[in-house]
């Protein structure tokens, strides 16, 4: 790995400080001859040498890999494709330390060599409540020495789980989770709960639950929107303290990214809107973007397209989101562009 610079940006050291750790993969000493090498921007035909699991000058037996390129293992700091070996039906659930087999392999496969597992601390239940965060948790932490890739877990914890704090920060000093963002369902289950009951019914069979007890749940958890601000900074005071990242999702406005800032939840992931983004960067901190909403050319969810924002200079990082395959074909798209 080459040295940062001195002047590196406040956004790009955030992301590092969260990422150096998981760059140090060992290998065998070898020097790699005859393809094309991907250095600072632009494909080279040049040797590469590996030594102790870092680039090198020294010499090494030599393979020969004409015909090839060499391309850096991609960082995903945000994907839950894994839930689809998991879960590959909503309802058929599969043992975790077997699935997460199955996910490794396709990492590895789409060239992710680090991937923070997206997962939801949530009142929605299924596949996102706190016992299944806790057995992905456990799951990635005993497979870790199986794994091809540095698996690790990011905790998308719903801001209404005001119960649960005690929970989650026994859970994150247990298995050493090192990234926590924040995210906010509610007021979609709100929005679907009175206009598609339908879509909402379908949400909770996703989730276990009957439309009528997941309408309970959501009314039960709006009931407490007061309390959330003051309880969320007190926990963030403590992840904070254990030495955790912290972000939010979904940010909709330049106020509600000022809220995570001071906080201390300095990562913007997914914001909704440019002026949610121009604060983020206005700031200092790091946009994360979904890199299927570049291949696919807009948001499958209705919200800004990706390209917008990278053209205005308002994202840092791309991430997996829901579908693997998409941050290195996101890499074509935006060069083609």
């Amino acid at each position: 790995m080459r040295k940062a610079s001195s002047n590196m940006s406040t956004a790009s050291a955030m992301l590092g400080g969260l990422i150096d750790e998981a760059m140090m993969t060992q290998l065998a000493d070898l020097r790699l001859t005859n393809a094309l090498v991907l250095n600072d921007g632009a494909l080279h035909d040049t040797a590469l040498t590996i030594a102790a699991g870092r680039i090198a000058d020294n010499s090494a037996p030599e393979v020969d890999l004409s015909g090839y390129w060499l391309l850096p293992g991609i960082v995903d700091l945000h994907g839950d494709g894994f839930e689809h070996h998991l879960r590959p039906r909503p309802t058929a659930p599969f043992e975790p330390k077997r699935a997460l087999l199955n996910a490794d392999a396709e990492l590895g496969a789409n060239g992710v060599t680090t991937a923070w597992f997206a997962q939801s601390w949530s009142w929605e239940g299924g596949s996102r409540a706190p016992d299944a965060a806790e057995q992905l948790m456990e799951a990635v932490s005993s497979m870790a020495d199986r794994l091809t890739a540095d698996v690790r877990v990011q905790v998308r914890f719903e801001t209404h789980m005001l119960d649960d704090h005690a929970r989650l920060l026994a859970a994150l000093r247990r298995f050493n989770v090192d990234y926590v963002v924040f995210n906010n369902h509610l007021p979609e289950a709100v929005h679907l709960a009175n206009t598609n009951p339908d879509r909402f019914a379908m949400w909770a069979g996703h989730n276990s639950h009957t439309p009528a007890a997941l309408l309970a749940i959501v009314r039960a958890t709006e009931a407490r929107d007061a309390e959330v601000p003051t309880s969320l900074m007190q926990l963030a005071q403590s992840v904070r303290a254990a030495g955790v990242k912290m972000g939010s999702h979904d940010d909709g406005t330049a106020g509600v990214r000022a809220f995570y800032r001071g906080i201390g939840a300095l990562i913007c992931e997914f914001p909704t809107s440019i002026e949610a983004a121009q604060a983020a960067k206005a700031a200092g901190e790091p946009v994360l973007l979904g890199a299927p909403n570049v291949v696919r050319g807009g948001s499958q969810a209705g919200n800004i397209a990706a390209q917008t924002l990278i053209e205005d200079g308002l994202c840092d990082a791309l991430v997996s989101d829901y579908y693997y395959p998409a941050l290195s074909q996101a890499a074509w798209v935006l060069a083609d562009l």
